[in-house]
């Protein structure tokens, strides 16, 4: 299988693997036992904190582990709203974020929460106005995700933080795509919150963090234990954590190789994909992290071509995971303007460090042959492939 698939999930680098064994097998104590098998435990997590810190740009104590990527997000938009109390409270959110950060507002909004949502220009970039003309006085929290995860449009994160936190607003975004893709300076960059996840990076499933600035409150989702500083309560995924220490490390000490090798890949995929005709990429005119290309072809249902690219061997991808099952366009598409037939058109392709060149070739090939058959189709029926 040619998987270009990778803004959906990673492979597991086999030194990450290699990395979490021990804490799967002997080394199992709870870290919070103070015998010598908790404490062993705890101080590899303790490094897994520093190693996931070092790699956006933080201090350690300011990350808090999480189970997911989403429940990162959850912790950001439900702590921080609810440290002073729902009543009265407005949050700002972008109309294109991950799922998330989208439902959990949804269920702010149900518990009294005002919530805003603002729609990015037709090349997929918000445009940092259109965010501040959307405060209130009694806004408490703004969430943009920085790199979103269907096109791969990089939001203009530190311009809104710098402008927020002249505001004394609190300011969240989701990392979850731009974490090793990005030169991340937490520290620097003047958001209060940021979500992460590890297996977008080649890590374990099941762990993510979000790092949070120094004295910033939150409310913990998760109560029950002191774990976290008393920020999420549970046992920690010694195993996962660990993973995700790991993962991180590689990717700080050899992003610059990688980033090179998927730049090279992202040029000769858009290329190929550029030949085939009726191409129409989205995102791309704006500053893009490289490595997702989110294209559609004129008359060809973007369904009908993941299946029959599936059949040729090739794992790609509607957009978000979370939301595959879903019968609805993609949201992040129809918020750029597109009607539902063109959303429903869109197909994503992403690649990750172990992609090939064996792997670009033959997804060009297989979508220029299943355009081809699928266009036939259509023209024999009347209508647009299904």
């Amino acid at each position: 299988m040619h998987y270009l698939d990778h803004a959906a999930t990673t492979p597991l680098d086999p030194r990450v693997k290699d990395a979490m064994l021990p804490y799967l097998d002997h080394a199992f104590g709870n870290p919070s036992s103070i015998h010598r098998l908790g404490q062993e435990a705890k101080r590899a997590v303790e490094t897994a904190r520093r190693q996931v810190a070092e790699l956006v740009g933080a201090k350690a104590p300011e990350v808090i582990f999480t189970g997911s990527g989403t429940e990162a997000d959850n912790l950001a938009l439900f702590g921080l709203t609810e440290a002073d109390g729902l009543q009265g409270a407005h949050i700002v959110i972008s109309a294109i974020e991950h799922h998330a950060v989208l439902h959990a507002a949804d269920r702010l909004e149900r518990l009294g929460a005002s919530v805003c949502r603002v729609g990015p220009e037709r090349d997929g970039r918000l445009s940092v106005d259109a965010v501040l003309a959307a405060l209130r006085p009694n806004t408490r929290l703004v969430s943009v995700m920085w790199v979103n995860n269907e096109t791969g449009v990089v939001q203009p994160i530190a311009e809104l933080a710098a402008a927020l936190r002249q505001r004394h607003i609190l300011f969240h975004t989701d990392a979850v795509q731009a974490a090793g893709h990005l030169t991340i300076r937490f520290s620097d960059l003047g958001v209060d919150a940021l979500s992460l996840s590890a297996h977008k990076l080649s890590g374990p499933k099941g762990v993510g963090a979000l790092v949070l600035r120094g004295g910033v409150p939150v409310d913990p989702l998760l109560v029950g234990g002191a774990q976290e500083r008393s920020r999420r309560a549970g046992t920690e995924n010694v195993a996962g954590i660990v993973g995700f220490g790991q993962a991180a490390a590689l990717w700080g000490s050899e992003q610059s190789t990688r980033q090179s090798h998927l730049e090279e890949l992202a040029r000769r995929l858009r290329q190929g994909l550029a030949t085939i005709p009726g191409a129409l990429f989205h995102g791309a005119t704006a500053e893009n992290v490289g490595h997702i290309v989110n294209v559609r072809f004129a008359d060809v249902d973007g369904e009908a071509l993941l299946l029959n690219l599936d059949l040729a061997g090739v794992a790609a991808s509607s957009g978000s995971a979370c939301t595959s099952g879903s019968l609805d366009p993609s949201h992040v598409l129809m918020a750029m303007g597109m009607d539902r037939q063109e959303a429903a058109g869109a197909v994503r392709f992403s690649l990750g460090v172990a992609s090939t060149e064996q792997d670009v070739a033959a997804a060009i090939t297989a979508t220029a042959q299943a355009v081809e058959r699928l266009r036939h189709l259509a023209t024999s029926t009347g209508e647009v492939s299904r």
